[in-house]
């Protein structure tokens, strides 16, 4: 399951005051806002709104509560004080050799457990191969990094594989009367086919389109998603789900690509209007899946040759879906026979 990862800079450890500065102010820009400063350069927050860390021995403290846990290993015999660690919230494991300490040896120990699992890494290379390693990777990097490396970095929080989507021929369309329905306006600018993963069932999620392409009736507005009734779920950054009428400003929604790219954006408010709506149903081979989205030609989902507007999508057109196992509870994907029809 994707899961956005965590990263924390390290401004701590640079030898002047400025180029700490600079790193804190390089960090922000790239939108990282979990950053390792020194308890004497509480001048730093200033430069923006940040988790200011701190480093006490062994603990990284967030105020006056420890968030994390620093293990230093050496060699297969310090690997015990790391495995006792589980169960906690959070480690970060350091090591200076990490042919000699593998990393896939850790995340097998702590999958499952409920402990986020981070690693210390250095510049982007190490940061990358941390979070990748065993296809799931680490939870997280503590990461030191130069100001101009922070950018890229920033970028590896999707995970290296992004979302999986397929395609699955439309069964039937059938309109409906008036609901409600939910219009997410983020602040960012997307691209035709780009939007958000919907649907009525967690197990199934359509991607429809931004209103990234104009048309006689309406002007683009490429930050929009006209994305569903209220009780959809909507896939958001962190891999969770939440319905659709639970999204506020601030929240932090998925943007998926219809090559399964994704990026964080964030939600600038949502609309909740009464809408004539419109069933979408696919078919599974062994099981139906569908969405409930406004009655308008300005709403598209994505198909295998672009966004097509629901007006025009006729039974037997492919559509792009998310498919998933188990279930949700509290939106939290969990490994339950749960069914949603």
């Amino acid at each position: 399951m994707y899961m956005e990862k965590l990263i924390w800079v390290r401004a701590d450890l640079a030898d002047t005051y400025e180029e700490r500065k600079n790193i804190v102010t390089a960090a922000l820009e790239a939108g990282l806002t979990d950053i390792v400063i020194r308890e004497e350069d509480e001048q730093l927050r200033r430069l923006g709104r940040f988790n200011a860390l701190v480093l006490r021995g062994d603990e990284v403290f967030l105020g006056e509560q420890a968030v994390a846990r620093l293990v230093t290993v050496t060699g297969p015999e310090d690997l015990e004080a790391a495995y006792s660690l589980k169960g906690t919230e959070r480690v970060i494991v350091s090591s200076r050799d990490w042919k000699v300490i593998p990393l896939e040896n850790l995340i097998a120990i702590f999958h499952g457990s409920g402990t986020q699992l981070m690693a210390e890494a250095g510049g982007v290379e190490e940061s990358r191969l941390f979070l990748e390693t065993m296809e799931r990777g680490a939870d997280g990097v503590l990461v030191t990094a130069e100001p101009e490396q922070l950018g890229e970095i920033a970028g590896l929080r999707s995970g290296p594989s992004g979302i999986e989507l397929v395609p699955l021929p439309v069964s039937r369309i059938v309109p409906l009367t008036i609901g409600d329905r939910v219009c997410v306006d983020t602040c960012s600018i997307m691209c035709p086919g780009e939007g958000l993963l919907v649907g009525s069932q967690s197990s199934c999620l359509f991607l429809i389109s931004s209103e990234s392409v104009s048309s006689e009736y309406v002007a683009c507005r490429p930050f929009r998603v006209n994305a569903g009734a209220v009780h959809a779920y909507v896939l958001m950054a962190d891999g969770r789900t939440k319905y659709l009428s639970e999204i506020k400003g601030g929240d932090e929604v998925m943007a998926v690509t219809a090559e399964g790219e994704t990026r964080t954006v964030v939600v600038g408010r949502a609309k909740v209007e009464r809408r004539p709506l419109l069933m979408v149903e696919v078919d599974g081979g062994d099981r139906k899946f569908s969405t409930i989205v406004q009655n308008a030609e300005t709403i598209r989902l994505v198909t295998p040759d672009g966004p097509v507007s629901v007006s025009e999508i006729v039974p037997n057109q492919k559509v792009l879906v998310r498919l998933e196992e188990g279930g949700r509870h509290f939106g939290h994907s969990i490994d339950e026979t749960i069914r949603e029809i």
